[in-house]
């Protein structure tokens, strides 16, 4: 069985190129947001219950939208819709925009791949570098093909979560694959203020991204030369090299 869900919402076109995909791997479940959930992280629902709705969306393909998050849409998959089931392999996406170097801290497409992953399952999260709701999803869908057919044959060794992101364009535009280590970088934010029709203040965020990492084995680098980057990732955010630091905090 292979779960499919994202963070742009079940009527996504990137999740819609996603599904098409997965099908040619064997028996398909969608279980996906009723609405964009994009920059949820890894947020849950626990102040209210959560909505299960079952959809004719993908001919042939059982799938449900939840009024909760792409986290939440996991936790129902493996919990309640497949109690009693396998999961074979997750996958999230197609997402619209990049989720390479720090935005994998707060994307729910790859929060929801890294929920799986927490529960064992092999789990990856795609990404494509255009932000345009109409963006063309041919060549991301077969870079997808590509990595998820050889995750299926070979396993992923050590790791349970893969972060690829896809540079926008053609097929035949993208010079190939590289496996990657994830980018140091930063938002630079800012606020736009405004005032709403009832004269009450509002801030909406925006920002840009900056890259503090000249290496050459990156994500940022790897797509900057058009190249799909695949960075093995995980869950663990201990720094073992800062242990001799805090030594002499111990007593």
């Amino acid at each position: 069985m292979i779960l499919v869900t994202n963070d742009d919402g079940i009527v996504a076109p990137g999740i819609k190129a996603l599904v098409e995909v997965a099908r040619k791997f064997g028996e398909v479940l969608v279980v996906a947001p009723d609405s964009p959930q994009s920059g949820q992280g890894h947020a849950i629902t626990i102040q209210q219950p959560l909505k299960l709705r079952e959809v004719e969306l993908f001919e042939g393909i059982r799938a449900f939208e939840c009024s909760g998050t792409p986290v939440d849409c996991v936790k129902l998959a493996k919990n309640v819709i497949l109690k009693n089931s396998q999961i074979d392999l997750c996958i999230s996406g197609i997402n619209h925009g990049s989720n390479a170097s720090i935005n994998i801290l707060y994307s729910g497409t790859m929060s929801a791949a890294m929920e799986a992953s927490l529960e064992g399952i092999n789990s990856i999260g795609f990404s494509l570098l255009d932000y345009n709701f109409g963006a063309d999803f041919e060549a991301s869908g077969m870079v997808a093909e590509e990595i998820i057919s050889w995750v299926l044959e070979h396993g992923m060794g050590p790791t349970k979560l893969l972060n690829v992101n896809i540079p926008k364009g053609k097929r035949s535009d993208i010079r190939g694959i590289r496996i990657c280590r994830q980018a140091e970088g930063r938002w630079v934010e800012e606020f736009q203020e405004g005032t709403d029709p009832r004269g009450e203040k509002y801030y909406w965020l925006t920002g840009k991204f900056e890259c503090l990492d000249e290496r050459a084995d990156t994500d940022i680098k790897a797509l900057s030369e058009n190249y799909v980057s695949v960075v093995p990732s995980g869950h663990n955010l201990f720094v073992a090299e800062a242990l001799p630091f805090f030594s002499t905090l111990e007593k």
